[in-house]
């Protein structure tokens, strides 16, 4: 059973991990907890937004929209690598999803087919929106994928967590594709890679770092 960071230690390990991050408004105290609880935390879960432009991305994932009222994630990874938190707490990003792929999470083993939506996802994952069109052609820059390798390592660091922790929507619900463009494998491998090796809390960032 893991509790949900504070919103400082959040701030605070995605820092220390070199990641760039902007606060967005009062962006700890924006959320949806009066739809639900937030908590116990078991995962990060990877979006694409399917937007082009980082502010109009940042600022519909922060107001959300008629349908699905903000924020819609907790970080906005714009194409620049730089983190945008827009809100803390539970977040409308992951929606129901398959209780067979929460629990392989928790046992950190390989992910079943996404075979039902029968569980609350936005209670148990932490959630980042990466800006992309989700198309398969937009590109993913080298300093935007290095941020979201940053910000899974540092919310599993923090956690205790292996790569195994981080998923992505697809591999959640049922009919959702994103992020399309790399593999969740290869980005677990990423995040494994960096956990194990000598990126560690409080390290600068060395030239060449930006490769993981």
């Amino acid at each position: 059973m893991a509790p949900p960071l504070s919103a400082s230690t959040f701030l605070d390990v995605l820092r220390a991990e070199g990641v760039t991050v902007v606060e967005v408004g009062d962006w700890r105290h924006h959320h949806r907890n009066h739809k639900g609880p937030w908590g116990p935390v078991h995962g990060v879960m990877i979006h694409h937004t399917v937007t082009r432009g980082s502010a109009p991305t940042v600022q519909l994932c922060r107001d959300g929209y008629r349908a699905l009222p903000g924020p819609l994630c907790h970080g906005v990874i714009t194409k620049d690598g730089t983190v945008h938190l827009v809100g803390y707490g539970r977040a409308d990003h992951a929606g129901l999803g398959d209780d067979g792929v929460l629990r392989a999470v928790i046992a950190e083993r390989a992910l079943p087919p996404d075979g039902a939506a029968d569980t609350d996802g936005n209670r148990h994952f932490y959630g980042f929106e990466c800006e992309n069109l989700g198309d398969g052609a937009d590109p993913w820059p080298d300093a935007q994928l290095a941020a979201i390798t940053r910000v899974a390592a540092a919310v599993c660091r923090r956690h205790g967590w292996t790569e195994h922790s981080v998923i992505g929507h697809l591999e959640w619900q049922p009919g959702r594709v994103d992020p399309r463009g790399f593999t969740m494998d290869w980005l677990r491998a990423r995040v494994g890679e960096r956990l194990k090796g000598q990126h560690r809390r409080g390290r600068a960032p060395a030239p060449g770092d930006n490769e993981v």
